[in-house]
C-alpha cells in the first residue's frame, strides 16, 4: 500500500511531498516524490491521560469514535471501573480493548479506593499492584492521587511506587496546586507527570523541577488557556490530554481540536504536534509508530494543519477510519455490575437542624477545585431545604454498594429552578450523586438511578429522562452514537431546568472527588480537601 501526501516530519521540522509505503503493517519506505496530493500525512494523535469510562463507553466503542479524530492511542487509567470492581474491572477493560484495532495503554490504578473517607466497591493494594505491573498489558502506574500519602511516607503508597520502579514502569502524578518543598518531595519519590495544573505558575514550577506537564482539556476541567503559553518554550516536556471526555464531546473532537486551538494562537505547528504525537510515545515507551521507516504504520491523513480534520486513520497499517466512516466493528462484551442499594424515601433526605448558617460547596465552571462558602440556611419544619432563589441547592451522595443513610450537603452554581439531576458516575467511588430543588425531586432522581442499576438522569415536574449505565453502573452497553445523543438530550434537559454550567453532569460527578480541594461530599459526609478531614455542614 502506498500513501501519497505532504509528509510531516515533526522532529526534523520539515514537510515534503512524498510517498509512504506500508507492507504487513509496517512502514517500509518514506521517499520524496512530486505528485498532486495536498493532504498531510503525520503520526496519529495520542491522549496522554484519559479515563475511558468517563466517555460512558466500553473501550471498543470509544475506539470507534476516537479514530474519527485521528487518535490512534491512549494512555488509559482504568481507575473508575477499578473503584467499582477492582482488578476484575481492570481486566475487563484490557480484554475489551484488545478486541478493537486501537492502542489502549492501560495502567495499574494506584489509588483504589482513592481515600479512606468514602465507600468504594473494591480495594487494590500493593500486592495487587505488583501482580498488575507484571502484566505486559499494563504500561504504567496510574496517577498517584494520594499525594499526602507520598508526602507523609505512607508505607503502602511507597510500596506501590517501588513496584513500578522495579518493573521499570512510569509513575503518573496528580497533585493540584502542589508547590515548593512538598512538590520537590513528591517528584523525588519518582513521580514524573502532572495533569492537574490549573495556573501558569504552577505548571512552570513543575516543568522547571523536571516534571512532564499535561495540558488537560476535558468536558469539565479545562486548563488549556491557563497552560498553553508554556508550550512554545517547553514543548519537549508537555503533552495533551482530556482526562475525562463525555460522549457528546467525543463525537465532536478529541486531541485534534487542541492542536487546532494551539496553532490558531500562532504556536509553531511542529511544537504542537510533538506534544500531541511524539512525547507520549517517548515518555511511556508506547508501542506506537512515529512515521519512521521500520515503524508500525500508526498514522493519519488530515486535510490541513489548521483544523486537522481527519480524512483517514491507520493503525498497524489497517485503515480504521475513512472519509467519515469508522471501519472498526462493534464487539460483544459482558455486563459486570454490583449495584446493591435499595430505593430511598423522601424522609431519607431531610437534614434536621436549628442552625442559621451552613457550609456550602461552590462549584466552579471548568474546574475540579471548589470553594467553601458560608450561607444562610433555609428552614422548613426543622429541615434545611434548597434555597432556589439564592441558588443554594441540596445535594446528596448515596452509597450504591450497601444500604446507608444518604449524606447531605448544599451546593451553589448549579442553578436549577426545577427538578433534580442525578448520576452514578461520581468520582472516585461512583456512589450516586444528586442535586435538586426539593427533597422529593432528589429522592425521585436517586431512585431512578437505583432502578436502572446505574445511569444519569434528569427529573422535571412533568418529565423524566435516564441514560442507563448497566456496565459497573458507569458505562453504557450501547454504541457511541446512541450514547452521545442520549447524553446530549440529558445535558439539554439539565440546562432547561436552569443550570448554566457548560457540563452539569461532568461537574456533578466531581463534587464527590475528595482529593481535589476544597469542599466536597462523600457518602460518609462533608469533607474538607484542604485539611483532609471531615467537617460539619452546620456552622
Amino acid at each position: 500500500m502506498i500513501l501519497q501526501g505532504q509528509i510531516v516530519d515533526i522532529l526534523n521540522k520539515r514537510i515534503f511531498k512524498g510517498e509512504v509505503a506500508i507492507e504487513h503493517g509496517k512502514i517500509t519506505s518514506i521517499i520524496e516524490k512530486k505528485h498532486n496530493v495536498n493532504n498531510y500525512i503525520l503520526p496519529g494523535f495520542i491522549d496522554a491521560h484519559i479515563h475511558i469510562e468517563s466517555s460512558m463507553l466500553v473501550p471498543s466503542e470509544f475506539a470507534r469514535l476516537a479514530v474519527r479524530h485521528g487518535t490512534v492511542a491512549t494512555v488509559s487509567d482504568p481507575h473508575e471501573i477499578a473503584n467499582v470492581l477492582g482488578v476484575e474491572g481492570v481486566e475487563f477493560m484490557i480484554e475489551n480493548g484488545k478486541k478493537a484495532p486501537f492502542k489502549f495503554n492501560f495502567g495499574a490504578p494506584s489509588c483504589v479506593p482513592a481515600t479512606s473517607f468514602e465507600s468504594a466497591g473494591a480495594v487494590i493494594d500493593s500486592k495487587d499492584i505488583q501482580k498488575l505491573l507484571q502484566n505486559p498489558d499494563i504500561t504504567y502506574l496510574t496517577e498517584m492521587m494520594n499525594y499526602p500519602g507520598v508526602l507523609f511516607d505512607d508505607k503502602e503508597v511507597l510500596k506501590k511506587i517501588a513496584w513500578a520502579k522495579h518493573y521499570k514502569k512510569t509513575v503518573d502524578g496528580h497533585a493540584p496546586g502542589l508547590r515548593g518543598d512538598d512538590l520537590t518531595k513528591y517528584i523525588n519519590a519518582g513521580i514524573s507527570t502532572d495533569h492537574e495544573c490549573f495556573t501558569f505558575e504552577e505548571g512552570l514550577e513543575k516543568l522547571q523541577k523536571g516534571m512532564k506537564v499535561l495540558i488537560r482539556e476535558g468536558s469539565a476541567a479545562k486548563n488549556f488557556e491557563a497552560l498553553i503559553d508554556l508550550l512554545p518554550e517547553h514543548f519537549e516536556n508537555m503533552m495533551f490530554c482530556s482526562d475525562d471526555k463525555h460522549p457528546d464531546d467525543l463525537l465532536l473532537g478529541h486531541i485534534n481540536t487542541l492542536c487546532a486551538r494551539a496553532v490558531a494562537k500562532g504556536i509553531d505547528v511542529f511544537k504542537v504536534l510533538q506534544a500531541a504525537c511524539i512525547n507520549p510515545v517517548k515518555h511511556y515507551n508506547l508501542k506506537v509508530g512515529l512515521l519512521n521507516e521500520g515503524d508500525v504504520a500508526d498514522c493519519i491523513v488530515v486535510e490541513d494543519l489548521v483544523d486537522f480534520k481527519t480524512l483517514q486513520t491507520y493503525i498497524n497499517g489497517d485503515l480504521v477510519f475513512n472519509n467519515g466512516q469508522t471501519l472498526i466493528k462493534p464487539v460483544e462484551f459482558e455486563r459486570l455490575n454490583n449495584f446493591n442499594a435499595n430505593k430511598k424515601t423522601v424522609s431519607d433526605f431531610r437534614f434536621e437542624s436549628s442552625t442559621k448558617k451552613i457550609r456550602v460547596i461552590e462549584a466552579l465552571e471548568g474546574q475540579l477545585v471548589t470553594n467553601e462558602l458560608i450561607e444562610d440556611a433555609l428552614m422548613e419544619n426543622g429541615n434545611i431545604i434548597s434555597s432556589v432563589e439564592n441558588d443554594v441547592l441540596k445535594m446528596t451522595v448515596v452509597n450504591r454498594y450497601q444500604n446507608q443513610k444518604p449524606a447531605i450537603a448544599f451546593i451553589k452554581n448549579f442553578g436549577l429552578k426545577e427538578g433534580a439531576i442525578a448520576s452514578s458516575v461520581g468520582h472516585d467511588s461512583h456512589n450516586i450523586i444528586a442535586v435538586g430543588v426539593s427533597d422529593e425531586a432528589i429522592c425521585k432522581a436517586v431512585n431512578l438511578i437505583i432502578e436502572n442499576k446505574g445511569g444519569i438522569c434528569a427529573i422535571s415536574n412533568s418529565e423524566e429522562k435516564v441514560l442507563p449505565l448497566p456496565v459497573a453502573g458507569i458505562i453504557s452497553d450501547q454504541d457511541g452514537e446512541t450514547v452521545g445523543k442520549q447524553y446530549a438530550e440529558l445535558d439539554t434537559m439539565a440546562k432547561q431546568l436552569g443550570s448554566n454550567l457548560h457540563a452539569p453532569y461532568m461537574t456533578l460527578s466531581f463534587m464527590a472527588l475528595l482529593v481535589i480541594p476544597s469542599l466536597k461530599l462523600s457518602d460518609k459526609g462533608l469533607f474538607d480537601g484542604t485539611t483532609f478531614q471531615f467537617t460539619t455542614l452546620e456552622v
